[in-house]
């Protein structure tokens, strides 16, 4: 019998072996992580030939039609997350690929809120720049600003939304939300003010994405939108940069249109050593880790596993695509 050979792929902490008994398959199953992101389609193809089973972290890595109709053996995605834009389901479906989806950690959107928070907070009150002054001995370099008082903007008020929802009227500032389906009963029931989108880009301090990405909000974010906004106003995205046409934004930063951004998700990931955004003074960057912590991964690679386990023996698996 041929040995069942599975590949954990964006592995980018190393701890995919260590999170999850993997010993816990059938004797004789090969496990092996990867670490560094695939530098291209034809790289990822040669290292996945030989493996049945592929591990992916949420969106990290892209499995077009191409790719699928170049891995042959592949019998099974186990994806993290309940959806990947990043597979291509209907040619998973035409090749009899399983695909499958996992939950996170109950606490992992906190852990987004809070990351958005930190990103907020970096920015208003200056932290990385007041940081590399105080090492070069330059002391008291900007003035930060505070918060109480100002209007928070969120593009979204779902479980995320409302966490930021709460978290902003902890620190005094006024709350207004706005999406294509939000109503006013809900956002009363959170203490926020529901309004038009034009309106949320124009009376935000600080503006908050936390919307899904789809056909109707792909690019919403354009440059008529941007131009709405306070000269010192602070766009914040820890959803999808999809959300975001990227020129549009890169433009705002680069003529000061807006004071600044606090980025977590990117057009493409890892951000391309030498991108204008990683030179902006006024732009503050962590490299996706809002859903980023031990319990969410612990969560996500052992419903993986389970996944891997269940398509084993043969009984139901959390599928994504329909044949499965």
């Amino acid at each position: 019998m041929q040995t069942l050979r599975i590949a954990i792929i964006d592995d980018h902490q190393q701890v995919a072996m260590d999170l999850v008994d993997w010993a816990t398959l059938p004797e004789g199953t090969f496990v092996r992580a990867f670490d560094v992101p695939f530098s291209s389609e034809d790289v990822m193809v040669a290292q996945l030939a030989d493996f049945d089973v592929v591990v992916a972290m949420r969106e990290r890595t892209h499995f077009g039609s191409s790719a699928i109709g170049r891995l042959p053996r592949l019998k099974m995605l186990a994806t993290t997350g309940l959806r990947n834009a990043a597979i291509d389901l209907q040619a998973c479906l035409g090749r009899g690929i399983v695909v499958t989806g996992a939950r996170g950690a109950a606490q992992s959107l906190s852990s987004t809120a809070e990351l958005a928070w930190s990103l907020i907070l970096g920015l208003c009150k200056q932290i990385p720049s007041g940081q590399d002054a105080a090492r070069s001995g330059h002391w008291q370099p900007t003035l930060a600003q505070g918060l109480h008082g100002k209007v928070l903007g969120l593009a979204g008020l779902g479980h995320v939304g409302s966490r930021m929802a709460l978290l902003g009227q902890a620190f005094g500032m006024e709350v207004l939300a706005w999406s294509s389906n939000l109503k006013p009963e809900r956002a009363r029931a959170h203490g926020v003010e529901a309004v038009s989108r034009h309106e949320l880009f124009q009376r935000s301090d600080v503006l908050s994405m936390h919307l899904g990405l789809g056909p109707a909000t792909a690019g919403l974010v354009d440059d008529d939108l941007l131009r709405l906004m306070k000269p010192g106003a602070y766009f914040i995205n820890t959803a999808r940069a999809g959300l975001v046409q990227e020129q549009a934004l890169m433009e705002a930063l680069r003529e000061r249109r807006i004071a600044g951004a606090g980025l977590d998700v990117f057009w493409q990931e890892p951000v391309p050593a030498g991108h204008a955004l990683l030179q902006m003074d006024n732009v503050l960057i962590t490299p996706h880790l809002g859903y980023v912590t031990r319990e969410n991964l612990q969560v996500f690679y052992q419903g993986v596993l389970d996944n891997i386990r269940a398509w084993i023996d043969g009984r139901p698996v959390l599928a994504l695509n329909p044949s499965s």
